[in-house]
């Protein structure tokens, strides 16, 4: 028998069993087999703090074991960790967590008087705009006529492969363009209404050398390339129409060396940074005496921008500044790229920007790992705790599901899922940006192939997959996708993922769309999922609960009362029936049951009906 039986992600043990509001109650409870331990006391202590000692007291006798409770007081938002120390019948005490050091996390927020309610239960579509849909017609309302900078390369060949190759300098100038604007965005909104999508996520579309735009030339200007600022308004417009709200790229650590603000090549007509000491946004970077300057990861393209200068800082965020600009022309959000590098001198006022021109507004950081207790630059940060972050990328979601479908390991993901469930905040959990493919990492039925992917760019800009790894992969797509569509967060779909896109690292995860060679079969699936995600309300704010994570299949129903789903994928090579009750309907198969078959390789969802077909 064990000594103590204490399980931080059971509302038994610890209660409530994720993060709480602040000022609040923690209850906890451990049970201890009775002769072996004794005095169980929590120390508690905020992060970096001193700890408090708290005697819990007995409760009664629970069979072996002597159940004992307490309830610790958490009066500031912050995070704080806890642990226990028993007292053993041999003299000696033990510490729970028994790993040294160990301690159990608690994150303690400020709930958001107003939140984004709005992308609960919703579908994402991440859109690389100049690889999406060149426009047929350069005429949706406003647009201005098609132009590049000065170096740049249109390609006629949709779907070729984007150059590479880095020039005789190694450097890869990402200048070629395929001819993807916002007009092909617009033209395409009833392709994104059928899917279900809710909201767009454009990669960067502020004006910038780059095929990726994540070198911005200017904030206030949207590419011409692009369609300019007018087409921007157009899209915003015409997708609010169809219920779709628009959430932009915000990348504020750098620019381009080619920008209004740097002006490196001269091609601006105002005295830029780089050119001389009096330029107004000099202070804005960060020169050395030999005349090097911050850089992002030391690319000399990306100057960093000096987020302490009150003069940049008022830019971004100021009552004039970028973000009212873009917000007040139909923007619902921003998704904060490397929000890690971004500090909270900076974060905080950048946030407050946003909920002061529309407290519904979302706000999502890139984030790689667990968010509520990240450390970037030796600090601690506070996303969660109040009066910043309303959503993260799920990034430890993604490679649970890729371990979860591809390895097998269903404890890994129920783990994971039960950390998130832990450590977030409800309205965060259920807001969460569920990725399986972004445009940072490998197509994600690449990923799912298990072929031999070539280690040169030379190798990869010729790889495909074979029919009989692309059969596997997508077989595993709809594994993922299911757990995707239905764990709590919100489905986040990279373009051309749902068409049966593939491909390595940037730049080959960043083709154009197969317009008319779409992969017809996997698209009706990502429709049907959206069909009853959208249907069941349960997947706006469901609680969560685990129902077997062993043997190859991983199950769990979201809901409460009669309005749940049960949620399964079965990755062995048997068909299981799970024994649970009422859930009497099969959802992808439109059909009553008897029992609740997974099928070996097979995802499946089953809800509660009373009526009859």
């Amino acid at each position: 028998m064990s000594i103590y039986i204490f399980d931080e992600r059971d509302e038994c043990f610890r209660s409530p069993d994720g993060a709480i509001k602040a000022p609040g109650t923690l209850d906890l409870h451990i049970k201890l087999w009775r002769g072996e331990a004794t005095n169980p006391r929590v120390f508690l202590y905020p992060d970096g703090g001193m700890a408090s000692e708290t005697v819990m007291d007995f409760d009664r006798v629970a069979g072996a074991y002597d159940l004992y409770n307490c309830s610790l007081q958490i009066e500031t938002p912050g995070l704080y960790w806890y642990s226990f120390l028993l007292d053993m019948a041999d003299g000696t005490s033990l510490a729970i967590p028994e790993q040294p050091g160990g301690s159990f996390q608690i994150t303690a927020y400020t709930p958001a008087d107003v939140k984004p309610d709005w992308i609960q239960g919703g579908l994402i579509y991440h859109i690389f705009v100049d690889r999406f849909c060149r426009g047929s017609v350069r005429r949706c309302e406003g647009a201005v006529t098609y132009s590049l900078k000065s170096g740049a390369i249109l390609r006629s060949d949709w779907g070729g492969c984007p150059y590479f190759l880095p020039d005789d300098d190694g450097i890869v100038h990402n200048n070629d363009f395929f001819g993807g604007d916002l007009c092909g965005v617009i033209e395409k909104l009833p392709y994104l209404e059928e899917m279900g999508v809710t909201c767009i996520y454009l990669s960067p579309v502020f004006e910038a050398s780059s095929n990726h735009k994540y070198d911005t030339g200017n904030y206030m200007k949207i590419d011409p390339a692009f369609g300019g600022d007018e087409a921007f308004e157009h899209l915003c417009r015409e997708a609010d129409a169809r219920g779709m709200k628009i959430i932009l790229d915000g990348v504020f650590n750098h620019v381009g060396s080619d920008s209004v603000y740097f002006n490196r090549y001269g091609k601006y007509g105002d005295t830029g940074a780089y050119q001389s000491a009096a330029s107004p946004y000099r202070d804005w970077f960060t020169f050395r005496e030999d005349g090097t300057y911050d850089s992002w990861w030391n690319i000399e393209l990306l100057p960093s921008m000096n987020k302490q200068n009150e003069g940049y800082v008022n830019f971004i965020c100021g009552v004039d500044g970028v973000i009212a600009n873009w917000m007040r022309k139909g923007v619902s959000g921003w998704r904060l790229d490397v929000v890690d590098e971004l500090p909270d001198p900076f974060l905080d006022p950048l946030c407050t920007a946003i909920k002061r021109e529309n407290s519904e507004a979302l706000i999502v950081g890139e984030v790689w790992e667990d968010a509520s207790h990240k450390i970037a630059y030796s600090v601690r940060r506070r996303y969660f705790i109040g009066g910043q972050l309303d959503s993260v990328t799920n990034y430890p979601l993604k490679l649970a599901l890729i371990a979860c479908v591809k390895d097998g390991d269903v404890i890994r993901l129920a783990d994971t899922v039960a950390s998130l469930c832990k450590n977030y905040p409800r309205d965060v959990l259920n807001s969460l940006m569920n990725i399986v493919g972004t445009h940072d990492t490998m197509r994600i039925l690449t990923v799912l192939s298990d072929a031999d992917f070539p280690d040169t760019k030379i190798a990869m800009s010729h790889f495909h997959l074979t029919d009989e790894q692309l059969r596997l992969a997508k077989k595993r797509l709809r594994l993922a996708s299911a757990l995707q569509f239905t764990l709590p967060g919100v489905p986040c779909v990279y373009y051309g993922d749902e068409a049966g896109m593939e491909g390595g690292g940037d730049p080959f995860n960043r083709r154009c769309y197969p317009w008319g060679y779409e992969d017809r079969e996997l698209i009706g699936w990502y429709k049907n999922l959206s069909r009853i995600r959208k249907k069941h309300k349960c997947f706006v704010n469901g609680i969560y609960k685990l129902i077997e994570a062993r043997a190859g299949v991983f199950a769990f129903t979201r809901g409460s009362g009669d309005e749940r789903v049960l949620s399964a994928v079965n990755v062995s090579d048997s068909d299981r029936v799970l024994n649970v009750k009422d859930f009497n309907y099969d959802l992808l198969n439109d059909a009553f049951v008897d029992t609740v078959t997974v099928r070996a390789g097979e995802p499946g969802m089953f809800a509660i009906r009373t009526d009859s077909l």
